[in-house]
């Protein structure tokens, strides 16, 4: 496994913009899209608690994770901010590489 798409939540859409925009900047990522307002329903603090949070899907590679966790956490407004790595089995090839190419 070499390429991983990235899971992270963000409480806004200024937020979402501003982890995109530095991660991006740094090359820790080739992409970033954002789904807006998305419902998550959490257990919090031992209580289940409910809101609307933006969704960052992320490409990039997994050597870069521990950078990207690091730059995430920088700039994130939670605690515990959510960072899921999922692995990429295959794609198409030509994206593969641009990913490649556009991450350091």
């Amino acid at each position: 496994m070499k390429y991983v798409v990235v899971f992270v939540t963000a409480s806004n859409i200024k937020e979402a913009r501003k982890i995109a925009d530095g991660v991006l900047k740094e090359h820790l990522v080739a992409c970033v899209n954002i789904i807006e307002k998305i419902k998550s329903i959490y257990w919090w603090q031992g209580k289940i608690e409910k809101s609307t949070e933006m969704l960052l899907i992320m490409k990039t590679k997994i050597s870069l994770a521990k950078k990207l966790i690091k730059k995430v956490k920088s700039l994130h407004s939670y605690t515990i901010p959510e960072i899921i790595f999922l692995p990429i089995i295959t794609g198409n090839l030509d994206y593969l590489k641009w990913i490649e190419k556009e991450t350091k």
